[in-house]
């Protein structure tokens, strides 16, 4: 391979290939790649292209040359749109590493935030910041991202040393240490590191960057990767592209946070924005399904002008894409700013609705329409939700992450899960979060129901994508043994039957008699399209 071509910049005006498509780009660059042009609030950044995939998979022992002398020119470009140097000791730059593949894989392959930060550049991005809380939340985050997705290290070590913080200070949360809590904690992580890896934690940001790029692609190769591509039929030889960025930071401080949100409700189609939010957070907190998060009411009363603008840039990125959108963004001391959009996976009966609206708001025409839509079984798409209210009281309220009713047996784990689909039983997978390396389980499930999580979770977003009731942070629900939990006042053990209401977000004891509704409404218009499809006249006279 030639180093021309390897890579693309995208916004602050730099100069790009002229192949931008998403097969090259992978989905997520292409997609930053036009929101940039546009005007959007996108960090600078650059992509390496998918066709790098293949040949480091292929080889050992690190990128290809010609690979780091792109890397090295594009960090170039990048330092001179920041004004801030890469390594250096004075206004140090810290760049994310994303993976982004032709077609949207959410959360199936790995992300390295925090790259460039070591023990010689924490004091300068102090001074820098006047935040020494930040610097070392970002630095332990660095540390356990880096050694679980390129050491290999298990992320259990590092989230043993984080619940004895938190026991020693008296706190339940992360976010509730101090700088000197996670200066502590930074250390501890730094000789976990050391220990397991029998070498020290990388302090040279380059080795950093680097061995991050590699790691990234090589995550295409991933199980959970794999599976996701299994169950959707996607083209193993694609490969992932890998996104450079300069990071911006939703952990600065109580004006600062991170989200995602969808440019309307994904599980029913209504035209109103859907978000997930936490404050004083990286983006990493609110998709990984491990935290309960807000629904950005609180966004609303503290930062309205936000607020108004990510209603604003919503309308935008459905009239740049002409469809539905989820995207993440992040909010740096009251500044916005957007890292990633993409097509949003919806409910059946969600992608019927929207499809019909966008027609009707002029966004796409009859016939892209009826494109769209011929994937699904119309025929087919109902929503269920309990018949009657006359049954017990609920054991529990969550939140809901997608919609309809699923009775089955517990299972805790995706193994279970499987042995019970295996025998023809199809169960609830009741996980503490709900991860997307329980995919296998996802896929053989009637429902799933998590302890913590929000709705716009890696892991909820594919619940909705494969059509499965959804049930996420439900405060209701604890662990007693790895085979027994408790939700509210009743104990269960795996295998014990019970019902989710995905519309109401409620559990049940046993099974329940679900009632079924058709989508009538948007079932007659898509007919009319059809009519208005077949009387249109032919654009096509015969004649050249």
């Amino acid at each position: 391979m030639d180093t021309d071509g390897l890579t693309q910049t995208f916004a602050c005006g730099f100069a790009g290939s002229a192949d931008a498509s998403p097969r090259r780009l992978g989905n997520k660059a292409a997609n930053l790649t036009r929101m940039a042009q546009a005007g959007l609030p996108v960090p600078p950044g650059f992509v390496i292209a998918t066709d790098v995939c293949q040949a480091v998979l292929r080889q050992r022992g690190g990128l290809p040359s010609n690979v780091v002398e792109a890397v090295a020119d594009n960090v170039a470009l990048l330092e001179s749109a920041t004004g801030m140097g890469f390594g250096q000791l004075r206004r140090p730059l810290l760049v994310s590493v994303r993976s982004g593949a032709a077609v949207s894989m959410p959360g199936m392959m790995d992300t390295v935030l925090n790259v460039g930060l070591c023990d010689r550049t924490v004091d300068p991005l102090i001074r820098m910041t006047g935040n020494p809380r930040f610097v070392w939340d970002s630095y332990r985050r660095l540390i356990q991202a880096f050694g679980q997705v390129v050491a290999g290290i298990a992320g259990r070590a590092f989230d043993g040393l984080l619940q004895r913080q938190l026991r020693h200070h008296g706190v339940r949360r992360v976010d509730e240490l101090d700088f000197d809590a996670l200066r502590t904690l930074a250390n501890e992580s730094l000789r976990l590191y050391a220990s397991v890896r029998g070498e020290p934690f990388p302090q040279d940001p380059r080795q950093q960057l680097h061995r991050a790029i590699e790691a990234v692609f090589r995550s295409w190769e991933r199980p959970r990767a794999v599976e996701y591509r299994r169950l959707h039929h996607i083209d193993s030889q694609l490969g992932t592209a890998v996104t450079v960025q300069a990071m911006v930071y939703g952990n600065l401080g109580g004006a600062s946070g991170s989200g995602v949100g969808f440019t309307r409700d994904p599980t029913t189609g209504e035209n109103q924005l859907y978000l997930d939010y936490l404050w004083n957070a990286q983006g990493e907190d609110v998709v990984s399904g491990r935290y309960s998060v807000g629904d950005g009411s609180e966004l609303r009363r503290v930062l309205p002008a936000i607020d108004h603008q990510l209603h604003q840039v919503g309308r935008e990125l459905e009239q740049l894409f002409r469809d539905v959108q989820d995207f993440e963004f992040t909010i740096q001391d009251g500044k916005l700013y957007l890292l990633q959009s993409r097509g949003a996976k919806r409910t059946p009966w969600a992608m019927l609705r929207t499809t019909c609206e966008l027609v009707d708001e002029g966004l796409i025409s009859a016939a892209e329409a009826l494109e769209r839509l011929s994937g699904l079984e119309l025929e087919s798409i109902r929503l269920t939700s309990m018949a009657s209210q006359d049954h017990e009281p609920p054991l529990g309220q969550g939140v809901m992450a997608c919609p309809g009713v699923a009775t089955g047996p517990i299972a805790f784990n995706s193994e279970t899960a499987s042995a019970m689909a295996e025998r023809g039983t199809p169960p609830i997978l009741v996980r503490p979060d709900l991860s997307t390396d329980d995919i296998a389980g996802l896929a053989v499930s009637a429902g799933m129901l998590t302890a913590t999580g929000g709705k716009t979770a890696h892991a909820a977003v594919v619940a909705r994508q494969l059509n499965k009731v959804c049930i996420v942070g439900c405060r209701d629900l604890r662990w007693e043994t790895d085979r027994r939990c408790r939700i509210g006042d009743r104990t269960l053990q795996e295998g014990e039957v019970i019902s989710l209401d995905g519309n109401s977000a409620t559990i049940y004891a046993g099974t329940l008699q679900p009632q079924i509704e058709i989508p009538t409404r948007w079932l007659e218009r898509v007919e009319q399209l059809r009519r208005e499809m077949c009387s249109a006249p032919s654009t096509d006279s015969g004649e050249r």
